[in-house]
């Protein structure tokens, strides 16, 4: 018999969730039958998958050690060696973490830094996040086989600022929950061409070619093509004006739906493209710029501001305000 009990990062989700994490080789079938035959027992009860595991929990398996270790992503070391963890760790040694409780962590992420690795061989936000919580001795290479700690957002690969972290499950599920909700206000710093005057929401329809990770942004519903119309997405952008000189104008952007490429590609259909953007930009603009020092697109997730939770969920954070200062080359180009 093998006997495990549930983790703070393991509990609160189903029971089946859990065996399918543990026990990753094993097929689905083999874990319905050993819950029917009782061979998988929750504190010493027969179950049937859909309970909801807390902390402490028991669970017993009847089954052969080796059955157990051949099933079990404890016996696949690839899969929670912490070396490439450690690796990320090293590499991205300079990420500037903003703000950090027991559940959440927010990291400023350098443009030409990915989110989450794109190659098994690349290195990310992602996985400086478990080499950090490594190093902190806040999860284990076993702890890993059920739940890996991950980012909650994304940011292209060329755009900077925050991306928001679950260190654990439950935080990993509030951020995901709030994200989903859009009760996470998110707002972006910006650079762009001329000078724009504007402080309100403009909305709109995106299409996104996915052959070509490339989208299309209309004006009205009645500006989609034929063809595009059961594809276009509605989008929802507020704009306003910060600081116009030199030419360009700093502007704050808040996402009111979140879908690729929306920023940029929102503001170049409006004509004042983001500085840098290489897909969606003016190509004369931006390397007029690069001999400036502009070598990527101008856009920055500059603040969060947390919704007020009222039933003393994640109080630590309840109506927080999380700011990143943009990088130097904004305050430069704007002098």
């Amino acid at each position: 018999m093998i006997v495990t009990n549930v983790s703070t990062n393991e509990s609160g989700q189903r029971f089946d969730k859990y065996l399918k994490k543990l026990l990753k080789n094993a097929p689905d079938s083999f874990i319905y039958k050993m819950l029917r035959k009782k061979n998988i027992v929750l504190n010493g009860r027969k179950a049937d998958g859909r309970e909801k595991l807390c902390l402490g929990d028991e669970v017993r398996f009847f089954i052969a050690n080796e059955t157990f270790e051949k099933f079990s992503t404890k016996a696949d070391a690839g899969n929670v060696s912490p070396s490439q963890y450690t690796r990320a760790y090293q590499e991205l040694a300079d990420l500037h973490i903003l703000y950090e409780d027991d559940n959440i962590l927010i990291v400023d992420k350098p443009s030409g830094v990915l989110s989450q690795k794109s190659a098994p061989d690349a290195v990310s936000v992602n996985e400086w996040l478990t080499g950090y919580l490594l190093s902190q001795h806040k999860v284990t290479a076993d702890s890993l086989a059920t739940f890996k700690p991950s980012v909650c957002n994304r940011l292209d690969r060329n755009t900077s600022g925050m991306v928001v972290c679950g260190k654990t499950l439950a935080g990993s599920q509030y951020l995901s929950r709030i994200i989903k909700d859009k009760s996470l206000e998110k707002y972006y710093y910006c650079i762009v061409s001329g000078r724009m005057v504007i402080g309100e929401r403009v909305t709109g329809y995106l299409y996104k070619d996915t052959r070509q990770n490339k989208v299309t942004v209309y004006h009205s519903e009645a500006d989609i093509p034929d063809r595009y119309k059961g594809d276009a997405v509605y989008i929802d952008t507020a704009f306003r004006s910060v600081h116009t000189a030199n030419g360009i104008t700093l502007l704050e952007v808040q996402l009111f739906t979140g879908k690729t490429h929306q920023i940029r590609a929102h503001l170049s259909a409006l004509g004042h493209p983001i500085i840098g953007d290489a897909k969606y930009g003016d190509a004369g603009t931006n390397q007029t710029y690069a001999g400036r020092g502009v070598h990527s697109q101008l856009l920055h997730a500059h603040k969060l501001v947390f919704p007020v939770t009222s039933d003393h969920t994640f109080p630590e954070t309840s109506g927080r305000v999380v700011k990143c200062p943009p990088p130097a080359i904004f305050r430069e180009l704007l002098q």
